[in-house]
């Protein structure tokens, strides 16, 4: 980046979008850029910056939400989540047992979670609630979250992973093992950001159907950044930029560091999935520092503080947070002398602690807040944090992740970071603190719960029945095809299609499909109940002149997934729990071409079980094909049963 200062013709530039912000505000600004940007396209060079933004927080001080409730208050309650998942994991791994667990990933995340349960995550109270993906390796905390609430006892965090024998809680958010608490199973890692944006399509197609009523309804879903290398995780990205799905915000923990190191040590991952979130159609709200940057920021008059922020890789800002102020001033600050000067009036301890956006509530606070009113598309927040924040000699190390255990050192450091009422000599046993009902503490967290309709996470258990169709739609059926062959794929689809059209039951079924239709025979159905797609038809398709055309539709009934089964299996899952999610049991079938459609989801197919999931499977042209000349894969003679 060039200094303004040396360039009258730069300055002369940054002077006249100034005026033109001034006068005109942002979108004449924006709309003046892009027709220089197209300009500039025309004569075959292609800008730079368009998707990539400076490395520092999207809303400037200025524009920034203001954060209403006490924050003091907030902030104990939140140290002693805190305080009460360190122990819980700590406890469990004190035997010889070695449960495991994780420490570092809520320990990053603590402000993350705590912003959205006291301000945004709607309960259940007055309609239906968020649906929110929480990140499997965070389940210590929202358990430390509930057991302030009075929800589990003393005896349930003792038996963390320990749940066949009740009381117990799983490792991971499973609500299979926790039925009336988890919604949605989010470990393996991946599946949480694929399921959440199906979810918040699905979501979009009951309302369009009028089966469900969206109204102002939110998917959050919490991830890390290491976890979005998985395939499913920015698979279908794509998808819910298309579809603009305002409903949905994805909150991506960005803490550096994954199992054995750092994300991206040699770039910016904050970078990376800001470039590939905004290109594909999403709103980007980056959350890089908090308050304590803010003066220093104001004093960066020539943008040289800016330079060095977009110049240092994620390597370099790990070893920040790991060896401390006295690096950081010498390492970071001290690569320019003017910008040393900006922070000669602080100690080493005073850099040290410059927070990083993620652990702001005030920061957090104005990205959750903008999400929620943004419009016409999804939302990604990238919050920067760090791995294992509190938690002493460990925090920002290589191993952190894999912390089971810390020094009595190090629990008395994250004792006093955060004021936890233990005492030296009661620290060694490693108490849970909860203080009583009546307390403020305990009285402010369930009075915020209440004002946003009730505590989650929370699963809905109780489930509408179904009528069942006229038994007459399977006389046809059983008196067989009168001698004439037909296979079992097509006699089922004809099944299918007389289920669809029952009015008892009709309008519970859903077709799913991967780009697959015509190969099962089912093309007479895009006419019958049309396609779904929230734009409707704006062309004319080909064979609108045939019976059986490709029809789309605003209010159609099959959802075609395209050469996506990784998409269509989660799609289905979102329909096959809509009895719990949605109060509307839903009766969805996925056809899969047998062969690509079900080993691809392996993973998938264990959330959807764990998930109580309720629908058909249906493996069509299963078993040894005769498709010889297409290879291997069609000749290895999958079972029917693996089918």
């Amino acid at each position: 980046m060039q200094n303004s200062s040396k360039d009258p013709e730069l300055q002369e530039w940054i002077d006249a979008l100034k005026n033109i912000i001034s006068e005109d505000g942002n979108e004449r600004a924006s709309f003046i850029l892009g027709k220089l940007a197209s300009k500039l396209t025309e004569l075959g060079t292609i800008p730079n910056y368009n998707l990539t933004t400076p490395f520092r927080n999207s809303i400037p001080v200025s524009e920034e939400a203001k954060m209403p409730g006490d924050l003091f208050m907030e902030r104990k309650i939140r140290s002693l989540i805190r305080w009460n998942a360190l122990v819980m994991v700590l406890r469990a791994n004190k035997s010889d047992d070695d449960l495991g667990g994780h420490i570092a990933t809520f320990s990053s995340s603590a402000t993350l979670y705590d912003v959205g349960f006291n301000y945004f995550f709607q309960g259940s109270a007055e309609g239906q609630e968020d649906l929110i993906y929480f990140q499997g390796h965070s389940s210590p905390g929202i358990y430390a979250r509930s057991f302030l609430e009075g929800y589990f006892s003393e005896e349930d965090l003792d038996n963390f992973r320990r749940e066949v024998d009740k009381p117990g809680i799983s490792s991971y958010p499973h609500p299979w093992l926790m039925p009336e608490y988890w919604q949605f199973p989010t470990v393996s890692m991946g599946l949480g950001p694929i399921m959440g944006i199906y979810q918040a399509n699905i979501m979009r197609y009951l309302s369009a159907r009028g089966l469900a009523p969206r109204n102002n309804r939110k998917v959050w879903v919490f991830c890390g950044d290491g976890e979005m290398d998985e395939p499913e995780s920015k698979g279908a990205i794509g998808l819910a930029g298309r579809e603009k799905l305002e409903n949905l915000i994805f909150v991506i923990n960005c803490n550096l560091q994954r199992l054995d190191g750092p994300v991206r040590g040699n770039n910016k991952i904050i970078h990376e999935l800001e470039r590939e979130f905004r290109g594909s159609g999403w709103n980007v709200i980056k959350v890089v520092w908090g308050r304590q940057w803010d003066p220093i920021f104001a004093r960066d008059k020539q943008g040289k503080l800016q330079e060095l922020m977009d110049a240092v890789v994620d390597g370099e800002l790990q070893n920040f947070k790991a060896k401390g102020g006295a690096y950081t001033r010498q390492k970071f600050f001290g690569q320019d002398p003017e910008v040393l000067e900006m922070v000669e009036d602080l100690t080493d301890e005073d850099i040290y602690k410059l927070n990083r956006g993620g652990h702001d509530p005030y920061k957090v606070y104005a990205a959750y807040h903008k999400a929620v009113n943004s419009k016409g598309a999804p939302t990604v927040i990238l919050a920067l944090t760090t791995k294992g924040y509190g938690t002493g000699s460990r925090e920002a190390d290589n191993t952190t992740h894999q912390v089971k255990k810390l020094t009595l050192e190090n629990i008395k450091s994250f004792r006093d970071k955060f004021d936890i009422p233990v005492s030296d000599d009661d620290i060694e046993q490693l108490p849970y603190v909860r203080p009583a009902k009546d307390s403020p503490e305990i009285q402010y967290l369930l009075k915020t719960r209440e004002s946003l309709g009730g505590p989650i996470p929370r699963r809905r258990q109780h489930v509408k029945k179904l009528t069942m169709p006229d038994a007459n739609i399977f006389d046809k059926y059983d008196a067989g095809s009168d001698g004439k062959k037909v296979s079992s794929t097509m006699s089922f689809v004809r099944m299918m299609t007389d289920v669809i059209k029952d009015k008892k039951i009709g309008q519970h079924i859903v077709p799913i499909v991967p780009d697959e239709a015509r190969t099962f025979g089912m093309e007479g159905l895009f006419r019958q109940i049309g396609i779904y797609s929230s734009e409707g038809q704006k062309y004319k398709p080909e064979d609108a002149d045939q019976v059986m055309w490709y029809k789309e539709s605003k209010d159609g009934v099959m959802l075609e997934e395209g050469i996506n089964e990784a998409g269509a299996f989660s799609a289905w899952i979102a329909l096959a729990t809509a009895y719990s999610n949605y109060d509307l049991p839903m009766v969805p079938i996925y056809l899969f071409y047998s062969m690509f459609g079900f080993q691809r989801i392996h993973d998938l197919a264990w959330a959807a079980g764990d998930s109580q999931a309720k629908g058909f499977l249906i493996g069509a042209t299963s078993g040894r094909t005769t498709l010889n000349g297409e290879g291997l894969q069609h000749q290895d003679g999958h079972s029917h049963l693996f089918s």
